[in-house]
């Protein structure tokens, strides 16, 4: 049985449809798994509780919605309840979503990380490939051994695909290896392919999968391997082994959609965020990162985030 949270806060009723409907803020929100199994999901939780905290909100959460039988069933549901603005809290919702919106026109259909377009749906998308560029840099201007890896989730992710092209741009002579979990929360292939890549040296890690990203770091601690933490700052799970962590501030997006949406600037479509709008950065850096490689990266990354050019870009274009 799936399970559904409500919690409610007392609204002005309004009774009329267009700009006094979108005041009547009522918000869905459709997750993969339980809230505590993923930090992404987590943070999702917390976007929607900022909602109702800064916009008056009703929210309803369901967790658990992982197919299209499900997914249509929670949109018939929150459709009862009242809902005009649900997310789905992953790139899984976006077909599902388009497959869904005609029969639910006062609802408005926001999804993740994939493009989805229709008059009630659209697209929220963190551009990653930049912050697994600088997460290549970071690692392999760390690495003493000259060996580093990422341990994604998915080999989809833009994030693992830039890591091996900023790492070696900065470095044309690293090595890099990647494997992937096939699964965004499977800690104990995670695990297993941090032992086998240290086994082989490697002593920077980019642990790109919110699900398994802690156990990970834990196990490199205790290797005397570096780490590059995801989604949110995991310098406390070891604060001498997380050279930084690429954050996505979830949040902000749930804030930038819910303003639109009121406003009746909310367009269909995709949405893209990145640096430049402040909704993905880089963590503090642990203390293993010297105040010389602080600078440069600091650096490089406000450059990006300026001018939206990598550094082999702003190169090419000098030359």
């Amino acid at each position: 049985m799936k399970q559904f949270l409500f919690v409610a806060l007392l609204l002005i009723t309004s009774a009329c449809a267009s700009a006094e409907e979108r005041d009547r803020l009522e918000v869905g929100l459709l997750l993969t798994h339980p809230i505590e199994e993923q930090e992404w999901n987590r943070q999702g939780y917390e976007g929607v509780l900022q909602l109702q905290s800064d916009f008056d909100a009703e929210v309803h959460v369901m967790e658990g919605v992982t197919n299209f039988e499900e997914t249509a069933n929670a949109v018939e549901q929150m459709a009862e309840e009242g809902v005009n603005l649900l997310f789905g809290h992953g790139s899984i919702y976006s077909d599902m979503f388009l497959q869904l919106n005609e029969g639910y026109e006062d609802i408005h259909f926001i999804s993740f990380n994939e493009s989805a377009s229709a008059e009630n749906v659209s697209s929220m998308h963190f551009e990653g490939y930049a912050m697994g560029y600088f997460a290549g840099m970071l690692a392999a201007e760390q690495s003493a051994s000259g060996h580093i890896a990422v341990i994604g989730a998915f080999p989809y992710q833009p994030e693992v695909q830039a890591f091996a092209e900023g790492a070696r741009w900065h470095n044309p002579d690293i090595q890099v290896s990647a494997r992937m979990t096939e699964s965004w929360v499977d800690e104990g292939a995670a695990v297993g392919y941090l032992d086998e890549l240290a086994d082989q040296d490697a002593d920077v890690f980019y642990t790109a999968g919110d699900g398994f990203s802690e156990a990970a770091i834990e196990r490199a601690a205790a290797r005397g391997a570096y780490v590059i933490g995801y989604v949110t700052d995991q310098s406390s799970v070891s604060p001498e082994t997380v050279l930084t962590s690429t954050l996505q501030h979830v949040d902000e997006l749930y804030l930038t959609a819910a303003d639109r949406f009121r406003n009746g600037t909310l367009e269909p479509g995709r949405h893209s965020f990145d640096f430049a709008e402040e909704a993905i950065s880089l963590a503090p850096y642990g203390p293993a990162v010297e105040e010389e490689t602080r600078k440069w990266m600091n650096d490089v990354v406000q450059s990006y985030a300026e001018d939206g050019k990598l550094p082999h870009e702003s190169q090419q274009e000098e030359e």
